[in-house]
């Protein structure tokens, strides 16, 4: 198949694909946008579908008082816990990666460190090497975070694949095809700069001025984009069923 069919979920009218959707688009998926925050219905199945993008948004992953925060989150958990079970590739961004910890029985919480904005590296696990998207990545990739909340517990049975000294849990995989990052690859500087101008105090609380740190994000966007673009394909491939290059087989894991 060589041409994927790709669900993406917006779950913020701030955080949409941008970046990440052209960098899929030109490595060859067909992207089914669903803008849940504006309305829009999930689908009942992932049934036409090759892969999974849930994208990032303001609100928290977890319930408060047993109601989520966003209506549409049971069922969006339900579509990951299908995708995981079927093997449909997956990729959640942020609070997708968050939900996708959640759904598997994962924990998500506020974050012991407080806001985590700006950009930042992550540093590759060993057992990375074999993973078909992050084993090609560099040892310390630039990312930009801009989160509340962390993935606090991994989903049982999760790989974890990088990670930081403030946040711990920064990309996992479960299953041989599911994958959550903590951090965003999608942005461009408008993003950034929107979610600067709406910031409600996050900034402030992490000792932050957004021109110091939009100018630092600035500065790494075409190394994220030299690093990411190429995870966006690889995701593509094995969304296609395509190999990802010699010697990174997809794991083989009993879920």
């Amino acid at each position: 198949m060589s041409n994927p069919r790709l669900l993406v979920v917006e779950n913020d009218a701030d955080d949409d694909a941008r970046r990440l959707g052209d960098w899929l688009t030109d490595a060859g998926a067909e992207l089914h946008v669903v803008r849940a925050h504006a309305g829009e219905p999930l689908p009942e199945s992932l049934a036409g579908y090759q892969g999974v993008v849930v994208l990032g948004g303001a609100q928290p992953a977890y319930d408060t008082d047993g109601v989520p925060a966003s209506p549409w989150f049971p069922a969006l958990r339900n579509l990951l816990r299908e995708a995981v079970a079927e093997r449909v590739a997956t990729l959640g961004v942020c609070l997708g990666g968050q939900l996708l910890a959640g759904a598997l029985g994962g924990r998500v919480e506020p974050a012991a460190s407080g806001p985590e904005i700006g950009a930042f590296l992550v540093a590759k696990r060993d057992v990375a090497e074999s993973d078909p998207l992050f084993a090609m990545l560099p040892f310390t990739p630039d990312v930009y975070q801009w989160h509340v909340d962390e993935i606090t517990a991994l989903p049982p049975g999760a790989v974890l694949l990088a990670s930081s000294p403030r946040v711990p849990n920064q990309a996992y995989r479960v299953g041989p095809k599911a994958w959550g990052v903590q951090f965003h690859i999608e942005c461009d500087q408008p993003m950034l700069e929107s979610w600067a101008d709406g910031d409600t105090g996050s900034l402030a609380r992490a000792g932050l001025d957004a021109e110091t740190v939009l100018a630092r994000c600035a500065a790494v966007e075409d190394d994220v984009e030299e690093v990411w673009r190429p995870f966006a394909g690889r995701f593509v491939a094995v969304a296609s069923g395509r190999g990802v290059g010699p010697g990174v087989p997809l794991p083989v894991v009993n879920l």
